[in-house]
C-alpha cells in the first residue's frame, strides 16, 4: 500500500547530473535569501516575513542561528558555514555522498532545513527554495525507509518537530451549508484542495514511514508523540482535503497499533469529537475516517467485550445515526455496528432497539439506509435476541411496507429475500404475521407502485404456504376489522349529517346550537 501511495510523490532528480548541467558544485542551486524575503513561516511563529526577535521564533541549529549576509535574521533557513552560522538556503549533500558515520547528523540537519514552511498561496515566490525543500524531503523519506539502526531520542525529537511545523496549522474551511433539504441530497461541492499539498504529502509520508519503521522504539517514541501531539493530529481530521484525511487515517492507525499506552486516550478523544458532532455541530469532515479506524479497532476487541466497549456502542455509535448527514459515513458506521453483533450476538437486541429509537420518520433516504443496516444486523442475530425485539421491529417494518415512497416499501420487502431473516420470521410466524398482515393487504389493494405490488404478493404467498390456517385467520380478522371500520365511518357520517341538519334549523331563528354529549366521537383508529 505504501508503494502505491508513495508512487504519487514526485521522484527526486539526480543532483549529480543537475550540477553537471549547471557547471557548479553540490551547492550550486542554493539561493541567498534577500533581506526582504517574505511570506515564509518559521516554526514557533504565526507571522510571515522577517523573523521576530523573540526566542520562540528563532531557529537554533547547533550553536548558530539563521542569519543573512547583512547579519540580520532571515525568513529562510540558511546552510551552515565554517563559523557555525547559515548564509543561504542550499541543498545539503546527499546521503550517498557522505560516510555512514556522518549520516545521522546530516539527517538532523536536513530535518531542520525542512522546518521552514513556505507560502504556497503565491506560486511565483521562492520557487527554487521550494524545490530544494521538496528534494530534501524525498531524501528524508528514503533515508527513514532504509535505515538499519535504532532512532535516537534526538532524531525522534527532530522528526516530530519537523512534522509538527509543517502539518499543524489553522484550517480555513469553506463555509459549510446543510447539504440536505427535506431529505433530498443536494449536489456535493468540490472539496477544497490545499495548494501546499505537494510538500505536505511528502511530510506525511515521512511521518508514516517513521512511525511504521521497525527501528522506532515505542517506549521512547511515546515521549515525543505525546497526547498533545495526538490531539493536534485529531484536529486535522476536519481538513477539507480528502488526500490529507487519508494520510491522517493511516498515521493515526499506526500510532494506535504501535504506541499502546496512548490507546485509551485516542479512543476517548475520538469519542469526544463524535459527541460534539452529534449533539452540537453536526459538522465535521473526518467522521468517516474516524469510523474506519474504529472499525479496525473493534475487529480486534478481545472477548468477552469490556463494559467500556459496550458503552461506546450505546452512547456513541447508535446516536451517530441521528445527524442528517448520515449518508457521508453510514457505510463505515454500519460496519462498526455489525462488528459488535458478530462479536457478541446478545447485543443484537440493544442495537435494533437503538435503531428504532433514531428511526427517521420524514427522511426517506435515511429510512432506506436504516433498512439496509437492519438487514445486516438481523443476519447476525440469533433467535433468542430476535424474539425480544420482534414485536417493536415488525410494527416499524409494517409502517415501511405502506410507505408511499416506493424505495422504502421495496427495501422493506427485500428483507424476505434473506434466508436467515426468513427463517427467523418462520419460527415466529404466529406473532409476526398478525402484525404485518394488514400492511400487506393494503399494499395489494392500494399501493401505486407495480414493483411493490408484485413483491407484496410474493411475501403473502410465503406466509400462505407456511401456515394456511393462520393466514386464513388473519384474513378473516382483517375483513372483520375492515367491516367494523366501515360501520364506524358510516356512523361518523350520520352524526355529521345530523349536526348539519340541526345547525341549519337553528340558524334561521338565531338560536345557539347545542351538541348532545351522546354524539359518538371520532374513533382513535
Amino acid at each position: 500500500m505504501f508503494k502505491k501511495v508513495f508512487g504519487k510523490i514526485p521522484k527526486k532528480s539526480s543532483k549529480g547530473s543537475e550540477n553537471r548541467d549547471q557547471g557548479g558544485n553540490s551547492r550550486s542551486h542554493g539561493v541567498v535569501a534577500s533581506k526582504n524575503s517574505d511570506n515564509v513561516t518559521l516554526p514557533g511563529s504565526s507571522k510571515t516575513g522577517n523573523v521576530s526577535s523573540s526566542s520562540s521564533s528563532s531557529l537554533n541549529v547547533g550553536q548558530g542561528q539563521y542569519h543573512n549576509n547583512h547579519g540580520n535574521k532571515s525568513s529562510l533557513p540558511l546552510n551552515e558555514n565554517s563559523n557555525g552560522n547559515f548564509n543561504s538556503y542550499e541543498a545539503l549533500p546527499a546521503f550517498r555522498d557522505v560516510h555512514n558515520s556522518e549520516k545521522p547528523s546530516l539527517f538532523i540537519k536536513k530535518l531542520r532545513m525542512c522546518s521552514v514552511v513556505f507560502d504556497f498561496t503565491d506560486p511565483t515566490k521562492h520557487l527554487k527554495e521550494k524545490e530544494v525543500k521538496r528534494q530534501t524531503l524525498v531524501e528524508l523519506v528514503d533515508y527513514v525507509s532504509s535505515v538499519n539502526a535504532k532512532f535516537s531520542e534526538t532524531v525522534m525529537q527532530e522528526v516530530v518537530k519537523t512534522v509538527s511545523v509543517n502539518i499543524f496549522r489553522t484550517l480555513s474551511p469553506q463555509p459549510r451549508e446543510n447539504k440536505l433539504i427535506d431529505g433530498v441530497e443536494l449536489e456535493e461541492e468540490e472539496p477544497s484542495m490545499d495548494p501546499s499539498w505537494p510538500h505536505l504529502q511528502i511530510v506525511y509520508e515521512l511521518f508514516l514511514r517513521f512511525v511504521a519503521s521497525p527501528e522506532l522504539d515505542a517506549k521512547l517514541a511515546k515521549r515525543f508523540i505525546d497526547q498533545s501531539f495526538i490531539l493536534r493530529l485529531l484536529d486535522l481530521f476536519d481538513s477539507e482535503d480528502p488526500r490529507e484525511r487519508e494520510y491522517l487515517k493511516m498515521s493515526l492507525h499506526r500510532i494506535y497499533g504501535k504506541l499502546m499506552a496512548h490507546r485509551p486516550f485516542i479512543r476517548k478523544s475520538i469519542n469526544n469529537t463524535f459527541l460534539n458532532f452529534v449533539f452540537e455541530t453536526e459538522k465535521h469532515n473526518g467522521i468517516a475516517e474516524f469510523l474506519e479506524i474504529l472499525g479496525s479497532i473493534i475487529n480486534g476487541f478481545a472477548l468477552p467485550l469490556k463494559e467500556e466497549h459496550k458503552l461506546f456502542l450505546v452512547r456513541i455509535l447508535i446516536p451517530l445515526h441521528k445527524p442528517k448527514c448520515l449518508a457521508m459515513y453510514h457505510q463505515q458506521l454500519s460496519y462498526c455496528v455489525t462488528q459488535f453483533v458478530e462479536k457478541d450476538c446478545k447485543l443484537a437486541d440493544t442495537i435494533i432497539r437503538g435503531l428504532l429509537k433514531y428511526w427517521p420518520i420524514t427522511n426517506s433516504s435515511k429510512e432506506v439506509m436504516f433498512l439496509g443496516e437492519l438487514e445486516e444486523v438481523l443476519e447476525a442475530t440469533q433467535p433468542p435476541e430476535f424474539q425480544r425485539c420482534m414485536v417493536l421491529l415488525f410494527r416499524r417494518v409494517a409502517h415501511c411496507l405502506n410507505s408511499p415512497h416506493f424505495q422504502v416499501a421495496e427495501r422493506a420487502l427485500f428483507l424476505w429475500n434473506n434466508d436467515h431473516i426468513v427463517n427467523l420470521i418462520k419460527q415466529n410466524c404466529k406473532v409476526i404475521l398478525p402484525i404485518i398482515f394488514p400492511a400487506l393487504e393494503k399494499n395489494t389493494k392500494t399501493h401505486w407502485n407495480q414493483a411493490v405490488h408484485s413483491l407484496t404478493l410474493n411475501v403473502k404467498k410465503i406466509f400462505q404456504d407456511l401456515d394456511p390456517d393462520l393466514y386464513k385467520e388473519c384474513l378473516q380478522k382483517f375483513e372483520q376489522d375492515l367491516s367494523k371500520e366501515g360501520e364506524v365511518t358510516a356512523g361518523r357520517e350520520a352524526t355529521w349529517k345530523r349536526l348539519e341538519e340541526v345547525a341549519a334549523k337553528k340558524a334561521a331563528g338565531n338560536e345557539a346550537v347545542l351538541i348532545s354529549k351522546t354524539l359518538p366521537r371520532k374513533s382513535a383508529s
